[in-house]
C-alpha cells in the first residue's frame, strides 16, 4: 500500500495535521514512538477552551480518537530511516517495517534538557515547567526556583521577574554567567545560588523543594527548569537533505510549511517558531491544507 501521507510523530502538530487531512479523506498514516514532548507535559495552560489546563495524555488520546474515526492510521513505532525513491518516500521503523507515502510530513518535534532527578517527571506541567510563555502566568505573585545552568539559567529568571520578584536561581550546571546578566540579575533582587542539587523534593505531581549539595533545604512550590541545549529531533530531516536554519530547527515556506525538499512538510517545534501547542496546532492545519492541494495535482 501507498499512503497519501505518511506523518511522523503523533504529538500535537502530527496528529492535527491527521485530522486535517483526515477530513479529506486522504489514506494517512502517522508513526509515533510515543516519546515527545507531549507525553510528558502533564498541563497546558494556555489553551483555548481549557481554563483548568490539560495534559499531552488527553490531548493525545482524544487526537488519536478523532483521527481514527476519520480513517487515519497508527503505527507505535520509531522510524529510523526515511529516503525517497522512485517519487515516493519509504519509511523504515526500528522494527525493521517499512511503509512508504507519496508525501511526508515531519512532525518530530525537540528534546527537551530535562535532567533526570528523581521525582520530577510527574511534575512537569504542573509545579515544574519549562516554558516562561506558557507557565510563568502559574507563578504569579508567588516564590519559585530556577533551576538551570549559567546563561541560560540567568535569562530564565530574568524572563520570570515579569511575574514574580520572589525568585531564586539555582546554577546546579555551574555554567559561566556573563557579567552583564549578574548584573541585571542582581538589580531584580534575584537571589544567586551556585551549588548542586543533592535531592529534589516532591510528593507526586506536587515540588515542594529542593536540598543542595551544602545540607542546605529550599522549601519552595514551583520550579523552572533552564538548562539549555534543547535537542531538535532532525535526524530524519537530514537524511533527506532538508535545509535547517542555524538553531538547527527546520527551515519552512512560512505559507505552506514545505520544507525546501519537494513533498516533504515539517510542522510543529521541530520548525522555527515559538514552541507553543496552539501554534504546533496550527502548523499541523496549515501544512496538511497545502499537502491537499498537492495531492489533487498529482
Amino acid at each position: 500500500m501507498v499512503y497519501d501521507c505518511i506523518i511522523i510523530g503523533g504529538g500535537i502538530a502530527g496528529l492535527q495535521a491527521a485530522i486535517q487531512l483526515g477530513r479529506y479523506q486522504h489514506n494517512v498514516l502517522v508513526l509515533d514512538d510515543g516519546k515527545g514532548r507531549s507525553s510528558i507535559c502533564h498541563c497546558y495552560h494556555n489553551l483555548l477552551g481549557w481554563p483548568d489546563g490539560v495534559s499531552g495524555e488527553k490531548l493525545r488520546s482524544l487526537g488519536r480518537a478523532q483521527a481514527g474515526k476519520l480513517g487515519v492510521q497508527f503505527e507505535d513505532q520509531r522510524v529510523e530511516a526515511v529516503e525517497k525513491l522512485d517519487g515516493q518516500f519509504c519509511v523504515t521503523t526500528a522494527m525493521s517495517q517499512q511503509f512508504s507515502g507519496k508525501k511526508l510530513l515531519l512532525a518530530t518535534g525537540i528534546k527537551d534538557n530535562i535532567p533526570p532527578f528523581e521525582g520530577l517527571l510527574p511534575c512537569l506541567g504542573k509545579s515544574v515547567f519549562v516554558c516562561p510563555d506558557c507557565d510563568g502566568y502559574e507563578i504569579l505573585d508567588k516564590p519559585a526556583l530556577v533551576i538551570g545552568s549559567g546563561n541560560a539559567g540567568v535569562s530564565m529568571a530574568l524572563t520570570l521577574s515579569y511575574w514574580t520578584d520572589a525568585l531564586i536561581f539555582i546554577n546546579h550546571g555551574k555554567g559561566t554567567v556573563e557579567a552583564h546578566l549578574m548584573e541585571k540579575l542582581v538589580g531584580k533582587g534575584i537571589i544567586y545560588v551556585k551549588d548542586e542539587l543533592k535531592e529534589l523534593h516532591t510528593d507526586q505531581d506536587c515540588f515542594k523543594g529542593v536540598t543542595l549539595g551544602s545540607g542546605d533545604r529550599i522549601n519552595c512550590s514551583y520550579a523552572f527548569l533552564a538548562f539549555g541545549g534543547n535537542t531538535p529531533n532532525t535526524e530524519l530531516a537530514l537524511q533527506l537533505g532538508v535545509e535547517l536554519e542555524d538553531n538547527k530547527h527546520i527551515l519552512v515556506d512560512p505559507r505552506t510549511k514545505m520544507t525546501l525538499v519537494e513533498n516533504v512538510w515539517a510542522a510543529g517545534d521541530i520548525t522555527v517558531h515559538s514552541e507553543q501547542a496552539a501554534i504546533a496546532m496550527g502548523d499541523g492545519i496549515q501544512s496538511a491544507i497545502w499537502i491537499h492541494k498537492s495531492l489533487l495535482e498529482s
